[in-house]
């Protein structure tokens, strides 16, 4: 975590936005207590959809049918 004064947050604004874009929290502080605080915005995941792999998945038909590599240990 960063923690930089107002007035110099002022002169290298551009530097702390950067910062926060690689991950890095940025606490910009006023009167030496912490004032804003600069997170990188992180887009959320899509929701996996119940069925929306419906047609692109197959099995066999002798899916369930013992293996001949296995026939011994039956």
């Amino acid at each position: 975590m960063t923690q930089i004064d107002f007035t110099k947050a002022q002169e290298c604004f551009p530097a702390l936005i950067e910062l926060a874009a690689k991950g890095e929290e940025v606490v910009i502080a006023k009167d030496q207590q912490p004032f804003v605080k600069l997170v990188a915005v992180v887009k959320r995941k899509k929701r996996r959809r119940f069925g929306s792999a419906k047609g692109l998945i197959k099995m066999a038909d002798d899916f369930m049918q013992p293996l001949e590599d296995f026939r011994e240990y039956m």
